[in-house]
């Protein structure tokens, strides 16, 4: 599956990097803890490293490797994971989609002798055809028909998040790829707003079987407007009790200098979950920790 991925997008003009793994600072994200290391921390996503290349003059890229959170083991979470990262330089969120339609298909026949079906599973029980375009499903959308609210009409931040997990994921067909797209624009800390409807942002999230997959940006270049997101994102942490994460000025520094960009962040445990038909990342991952284990 990985030399499938690697295959595709070398094709299409990307090249591979590597950026450190411990970093001196995470982006301030609400839920999610990048473990210390340190006086540093283990990257929970590699983009604020990936961005600065982007401002450096590179053009389009990807990462394949681990990434790190506290706090997450189940069925489909894990404290170390391996994520594949990609940006298009200049580029649209709209053309890292139609990469991501690509990747899953390759993965699938990578893993499945050809074939761009995945195997049954629990939650899929007739597979997933992976060959049908995926279904565009606009956030305020999916909340009307499935939650009975508009979160673009009316934000609520903690609502959102209870109804995402517990009424809008569980309600998305199993049977294709569902994506996501115009998230309020208070759920995109890194994404450009959408210049024709600014109360909401140019993010999406793919899913299959249910499981989100991958999660992507018009990202942001605007220096200012990211400092005052990340001020708000770290009171927000603060709020919650979480420990908010120092601001990487060396990256709002080279932000000014990037180009307009799409970028996107995909799951590879839990893409080989949905090529394979497995029903938990255990089934795809080696050695992980049991669930409840302090690590």
């Amino acid at each position: 599956m990985l030399r499938a991925i690697r295959a595709e997008l070398d094709a299409a003009g990307f090249f591979e990097v590597e950026t450190p793994v411990r970093i001196p600072a995470p982006a301030n994200e609400p839920h999610i803890l990048p473990p210390p290391s340190g006086r540093a921390f283990l990257r929970a996503s590699p983009e604020l490293q990936m961005k600065r290349l982007l401002a450096r003059g590179a053009g389009r890229i990807y990462q394949i490797g681990p990434c790190f959170r506290e706090g997450e083991r189940g069925a489909r979470h894990a404290p170390e994971f391996s994520m594949l990262e990609w940006y298009r330089a200049p580029g649209t969120c709209g053309e890292v989609l139609d990469d991501c339609v690509r990747l899953l298909r390759a993965a699938c026949r990578a893993v499945n002798g050809g074939a761009e079906t995945a195997p049954p599973s629990q939650d899929a029980p007739r597979g997933v055809d992976l060959s049908r375009p995926p279904e565009i499903v606009p956030v305020r959308e999916a909340y009307r028909k499935w939650a009975g609210w508009d979160p673009v009409a009316a934000w609520d931040a903690e609502r959102f998040d209870i109804d995402m997990a517990l009424r809008v994921e569980p309600s998305l067909p199993r049977d294709r790829v569902v994506v996501l797209t115009e998230y309020p624009a208070q759920a995109a800390s890194l994404a450009r707003l959408n210049p024709s409807d600014p109360r909401v942002a140019e993010r999406w999230e793919a899913y299959a079987r249910g499981i989100e997959l991958a999660n992507a940006f018009g990202e942001l270049c605007d220096p200012a407007e990211q400092r005052r997101r990340f001020e708000a994102a770290r009171a927000e942490k603060s709020a919650l009790g979480e420990t908010p994460m120092p601001i990487d000025e060396d990256f709002l520094r080279d932000l000014a200098s990037m180009p307009p960009a799409g970028g996107a962040a995909l799951g590879v445990d839990r893409l080989a979950m949905v090529a394979l038909g497995a029903e938990e990342i255990d089934e795809v991952r080696a050695f992980l920790p049991p669930v409840g284990a302090l690590w």
